[in-house]
């Protein structure tokens, strides 16, 4: 059984977050609102694939 690896869940999650701010910030017509989410979807999943390589290279993965 695999464990799961709980900072990579939380990225994704994260990440669908933002995803989802994106679709609610273009239904309220708010520019400044998609640009945020879209800042924060990119910091997010940037964070995850540092970690993941972090982990990689530590051999945790």
């Amino acid at each position: 059984m695999k464990k799961i690896k709980w900072p990579l869940l939380a990225f994704a999650l994260g990440a669908a977050i933002c995803m989802m701010g994106i679709g609610v910030a273009i239904g309220e017509r708010s520019i400044i609102g998609i640009i945020i989410a879209i800042i924060a979807l990119i910091l997010v999943m940037g964070f995850g694939f540092k970690t993941k390589k972090k982990m990689r290279e530590d051999g945790l993965l």
